[in-house]
């Protein structure tokens, strides 16, 4: 587990806090600087998320594990942009002959479609195909329009997971695009937390794995993707000003339930976990919806 800082969002009760895990519980730090920043966002895009770090050390828990309910760590980000087929074997699941793409497939997710650590994703009344798919996320600190590749890295404030659960008969209701099968309410899931990201090392070669009830499902590792996370960002910022905050779900391995043979979706009652090395493990049942 990462010695770097958790940063989170909760619920206790009706009220939202943000601050730091621990090992036994969460540290409110809104309520020290809530009057400041209402948000964690708040807290990147004035870049006091060190201060938060240092204003936590020698506190004690505000709530024990078991006293409050993750939400997903930045919950009101202004974009949530995934990256599609960016790892090799996921790639070559496509049979058009195609080498490796010369750019990226990208998609925008609503935040609504996400939940956090520890609740529930939704298989929706409209499909029985709620399929996982286990990520890295980057969360934006310094925003920013085209940034250069050597300076990309500069612009990350944290990392986090993300099962970014999709409907799979949906994404293909249109010709061109996946938006209907990657929106449905709480169909994926963002968090535990957010680390802090203090260094190339904590991104560039870590272990990714997914497992549904115990069994291992994914895996594989960020030195292979095809388009890394200094690309990434360089990309996205020529067409859009990447703002503090700002999510970016960065690609999954092959081992989908949709790939398997025949099919396994996921049902009420399976548990999927989604973990890497440094960062945590994004844990989630599965329920009907109501």
């Amino acid at each position: 587990m990462s010695n770097y800082p958790k940063f989170a969002t909760v619920t206790t009760g009706q009220k939202n806090h943000y601050g730091i895990v621990t090992d036994t519980g969460f540290i409110s730090l809104s309520n020290t600087f809530g009057a400041q920043y209402s948000t964690l966002k708040d807290v990147i895009e004035a870049g006091q998320l060190e201060a938060l770090e240092d204003a936590a050390k020698g506190q004690n828990d505000d709530f024990k594990e078991g006293e409050f309910t993750y939400q997903i760590p930045i919950n009101n980000a202004e974009k949530l942009i995934c990256i599609g087929v960016n790892y090799p074997a996921r790639n070559e699941e496509y049979k058009d002959g195609q080498e490796a793409p010369p750019f990226p497939s990208m998609f925008i997710r609503f935040a609504r479609s996400f939940t956090g650590h520890d609740t529930s994703l939704v298989r929706p009344k409209a499909s029985k195909q709620l399929d996982y798919e286990g990520e890295v996320v980057i969360v934006i600190g310094k925003g920013g329009r085209h940034i250069p590749k050597a300076t990309a890295l500069d612009h990350i404030a944290g990392i986090s997971l993300c099962n970014e659960g999709t409907i799979r008969d949906w994404v293909r209701h249109a010709k061109f695009n996946v938006t209907q099968g990657k929106n449905f309410d709480s169909s994926g899931a963002i968090g535990p937390w957010m680390v802090a990201y203090k260094d190339e090392s904590q991104i560039a070669d870590i272990r990714l794995t997914t497992k549904v009830n115990g069994e291992l499902r994914q895996e594989d590792r960020t030195s292979r993707m095809m388009f890394d996370f200094r690309y990434i960002i360089n990309y996205i910022s020529t067409f859009t000003t990447l703002a503090p905050g700002d999510i970016i779900v960065t690609g999954t391995p092959t081992g989908s339930g949709a790939r398997l043979d025949p099919p396994v979706y996921l049902k009420p009652g399976d548990i999927v976990e989604v973990e890497a090395e440094g960062i945590g493990c994004l844990r989630n049942s599965v329920v009907d919806e109501a």
